[in-house]
């Protein structure tokens, strides 16, 4: 578990509440109020409630100013309450950011001038390192700032970023380059190019993202706030017109009432404009973000987070998402006239120079099939490292006279072809049946001849089908891309109920197919790690890198998941869209809400100047100042009530976006109607008791 999972899962909800408390109250301040408009009407009718009181108690209209005096205490609240549910969510992240910086060290660095490891080095500050920078980092020493192992290999525990106790391997060439500041060398050495300027690394990003000092608004957030700016000034100004008219109509329309007071119409102004969701809009924001460090993920923004609340096209790697991704070689299938023993002694050779898990897999199936087939290599072999786009690997023996070669079929078969070789029907007929069970097949070749097929299995996750199909019916679209040939990748997104596939899939293929998408006006989201995805994640809307990555797939993508695991991108998913759900729910209960406060204060409000309004009192309220005390203090009070869900978030449903509309309108619309007249009611009948 990481160190953000436990300190979240330890967190002193009393002592965050007392600190909400503390921040609530310096948070009255109008640098602040100003920030959200909505409040700061309310800050401002508090004020002008508050000089109205001392006017009344000086003018010892005692009656008059405890109603006024009642009033503003409840308009303060309503700005307190806002105010800590801001503070409540701020003081999660500062509790999470606290636990990150125990992370970070100041440390002292063996830089290099150049990049060897015997090269001649001074002791300086992690401080004064600079982008592209050398240092040495051996056995015992602290990473001194995030950068790229250009040569060596060493063991990394990286538990205080990530949490897992289980080190890793950083390695100056591959996909395993990347380093971050504050791990800890555990053996050998790397030489290590530094990427990050002081005060900018992973670690202080990952702070700042948390504290909220980098987090910007959304463009959901910033619409909706406009959109809540305009409904207050219309408010503002429908309010401020109507004190003309009631004056208008008591001394030359109706000639009998009173005039409606300054005081009531800042109520009335409190409870007509969108309070509620004004108020708990900044924790929302907040919350999302959290929620998602509580699931091991940092994003850049919180555009990244609602990004994937919208996303539509899942791009998900096979290997570590939809497979276990420990595809091993699990037999060796030879050509006509072709010995088993031959074809894997060569399928060995051929594998030597294969880094990945698959090659070595080989290796060690051959090794222990045919112990006495295992040749070693004389001193004029050649390796050929596999690499992602040539799909192959080998060696060249006796001068390059005798080239052996292992890949995918369809790389091997153009090689064969140029090199003026066959391709034999009974080695087609071989792949497919592996292909077809669902395998991996790679064909061996030794000079222009094809010896046979090594398969490779792997093992679908358990419960993915399940959750690709919940996915299907929230109208999100899966896409499993992998480089196995089509008939493979067929039979596995077969069998795990993906909606399409990507076969044989290059770096070049996935941001062809991301634009695609794009073209057609979908979202989409994605996994990568490595280098070569760095330009389709920087493409897709949604880019999930694991924290195992490369520093361009990094910089590239808008989130890093620490707990480097592809499946993670399907709880994104749900959190991002859980972050507009609940944005869209509180606003709509909000609205809602204003509507049936209109039926106790306006009546209560005119009726002094129109008795016939007294017909709208539809909730047989007892007085017209008791209607909008009870008015005021039901719209403050509801706002502690939903701090909860606005930092818990509304439950995430696997269903169609038409589904749950309806069944938000129903609970949070209709809800929203009727829990006023209920509330109202029994503050009413509590102020006429007291």
């Amino acid at each position: 578990m990481s160190v953000m999972k436990t300190h979240a899962a330890h967190l002193e909800w009393g002592q965050l509440a007392q600190d909400a408390v503390v921040g609530s109250l310096k948070k009255l301040v109008p640098q602040h109020q100003i920030r959200n408009p909505v409040m700061f009407v309310v800050y401002a009718g508090a004020w002008l409630v508050l000089a109205l009181w001392i006017r009344d108690l000086v003018d010892r209209r005692d009656a008059l100013a405890a109603f006024t005096g009642t009033l503003d205490v409840w308009l303060w609240l309503t700005l307190l309450f806002a105010n800590f549910s801001e503070s409540l969510a701020e003081g999660q992240g500062k509790a999470q950011a606290a636990s990150l910086r125990q992370a970070r060290q100041d440390v002292q660095a063996r830089r290099l001038s150049e990049a060897r490891h015997d090269a001649s080095s001074e002791r300086v500050p992690g401080t004064a390192l600079r982008p592209g920078d050398f240092v040495l980092v051996e056995a015992g020493d602290v990473m001194p700032a995030d950068g790229e192992a250009v040569l060596g290999v060493a063991s990394v525990d990286e538990s205080a970023i990530t949490g897992e106790s289980a080190p890793v391997i950083r390695e100056g060439s591959g996909d395993r380059t990347a380093v971050t500041g504050g791990t800890k060398v555990l053996s050998d050495w790397l030489v290590v190019r530094v990427t990050s300027a002081p005060g900018d690394t992973f670690l202080d990003r990952m702070i700042r993202m948390v504290e909220g000092a980098s987090r910007r608004k959304t463009p959901n957030e910033i619409a909706l706030g406009i959109l809540l700016v305009v409904l207050t000034l219309v408010f503002l100004v429908v309010t401020m017109t109507l004190y003309p008219y009631s004056w208008y109509a008591v001394h030359y329309a109706v000639h009998r009432g009173h005039v409606v007071g300054i005081t009531v119409l800042v109520a009335l102004l409190v409870c007509l404009i969108p309070t509620t969701i004004g108020a708990l809009l900044p924790a929302i924001g907040i919350a999302g973000i959290m929620r998602l460090m509580r699931a091991n993920v940092v994003a850049t923004s919180g555009r990244a987070i609602e990004a994937a609340g919208d996303v539509d096209v899942l791009l998900l790697d096979k290997t570590g998402t939809i497979t276990y991704g420990n595809r091993q070689a699990a037999g060796f299938h030879p050509a006509p006239g072709i010995a088993k023993e031959e074809l894997a002694a060569m399928a060995r050779l051929a594998s030597l120079a294969d880094d990945t898990p698959e090659g070595r897999s080989i290796v060690t199936l051959a090794q222990q099939l045919f112990p006495r087939e295992a040749q070693p290599l004389g001193a004029d072999a050649v390796l050929i490292a596999f690499t992602a786009e040539t799909r192959m690997s080998g060696v060249d023996l006796d001068g390059g006279r005798l080239p052996i070669r292992k890949g995918a079929p369809d790389a091997m078969r153009a090689w064969i072809g140029q090199h003026g070789g066959a391709w034999a029907q009974e080695l087609e007929m071989t792949i497919q049946l592996v292909a077809s069970r669902g395998a991996t097949p790679l064909v061996v070749c030794a000079d222009t001849r094809a010896l046979g097929v090594v398969e490779l299995k792997d093992i679908v996750k358990k419960n993915i089908r399940e959750r690709f199909a919940d996915l299907r019916r929230m109208g999100i679209r899966t896409v499993m891309v992998t480089g196995d040939n089509p008939l493979t990748a067929q039979a596995i997104a077969a069998e795990a109920g993906v909606d399409d596939f990507i076969a044989e899939a290059k770096p070049e293929a996935k941001l062809a197919r991301i634009r695609a998408f794009h073209a057609e006006g979908h979202m989409v989201a994605m996994t990568g790690d490595g280098t070569n995805d760095a330009p389709a994640l920087a493409q897709a809307d949604v880019a999930l890198c694991m924290a195992s990555g490369t520093q361009a797939a990094r910089e590239a993508a808008n989130m890093v998941d620490l707990d480097s695991n592809p499946t993670k991108l399907l709880e994104i998913v749900h959190i991002g869209k859980q972050l507009l759900m609940t944005r869209g729910a509180l606003t709509t209960f909000s609205v809602a809400n204003d509507v049936a406060k209109y039926f106790a204060i306006i009546p209560a409000a005119f009726v002094g100047t129109y008795p016939a309004l007294s017909a709208l009192n539809v909730m047989d309220l007892s007085s017209p100042r008791h209607a909008i005390l009870a008015a005021v203090i039901f719209n403050a009070v509801v706002i502690p009530f939903l701090i909860p869900l606005a930092l818990k978030g509304v439950r995430s449903r696997a269903a169609s976006a038409k589904s749950l509309l309806r069944r938000n309108i129903w609970i949070y619309g209709v809800g929203g109607l009727v829990t006023p007249f209920i509330g109202i009611k029994l503050i009413d009948v509590l102020l006429t008791w007291m």
